[in-house]
């Protein structure tokens, strides 16, 4: 009997800590499923901050960059500004230099010009004009500018420009420059007026 009664007691206590142990479990999982609602519902709630604070922030880089946008907008628009006042100012001296440069020789024809009526030697006043022609040419020189030789040289479209043909002297002078009508210049390298020129067929 006693046997019975202790293996009664025992089924009894396993069934009762079966019992307590279920109990547990449902409060365990409810307690979970009431922590993970309660987290659904701050992650709802931080969720919509966070995309407040996403839209808070790109409306501040929005701000930012259309304030960047305004400044450059303005800074280019004072440069075209400054840029073309230089360039006017530019223009307006631009050829300062080279004028400056021809005033010696226009000094020096007031000076012959002021002698002519005075000069008994044509001679002398021949000399004068040849100096005179001789510093404007070293100053022609000097800034660059050449004169293109034509004169019974191979007739060339990239630096003459025929006004006539004729028939030519000799054979040697077929297709070659026979007459200069114009002389033509160079600027350095560019071609700044061709010569005019007859040709010879």
């Amino acid at each position: 009997m006693t046997k019975k009664a202790s293996q009664k007691e025992k089924q009894e206590e396993v069934v009762d800590e079966q019992v307590t142990t279920n109990e547990n479990l449902e409060e365990t999982q409810n307690d979970v499923a009431e922590e993970q609602v309660e987290d659904n519902k701050e992650a709802e709630e931080n969720g919509l901050s966070s995309e407040e604070k996403q839209i808070e922030e790109l409306t501040q880089k929005v701000a930012e960059l259309n304030d960047r946008y305004l400044r450059l907008t303005a800074e280019y628009d004072n440069y075209r500004k400054r840029t073309l006042k230089e360039r006017m100012e530019l223009t307006k001296s631009a050829g300062e230099g080279l004028l400056k440069g021809i005033l010696p020789v226009v000094d020096d024809f007031d000076r012959a010009i002021s002698h002519l009526g005075e000069a008994s030697d044509l001679n002398a006043v021949k000399e004068g004009i040849d100096l005179i022609y001789n510093k404007f040419q070293e100053f022609l020189k000097q800034n660059g500018v050449s004169e293109i030789e034509a004169k019974e040289k191979e007739f060339d479209t990239d630096l003459h420009e025929a006004i006539t043909k004729i028939p030519a002297p000799t054979e040697e002078l077929k297709g070659k420059v026979i007459d200069c009508i114009e002389k033509g210049y160079m600027l350095n390298d560019k071609v700044m007026r061709f010569s005019k020129v007859v040709v010879g067929e």
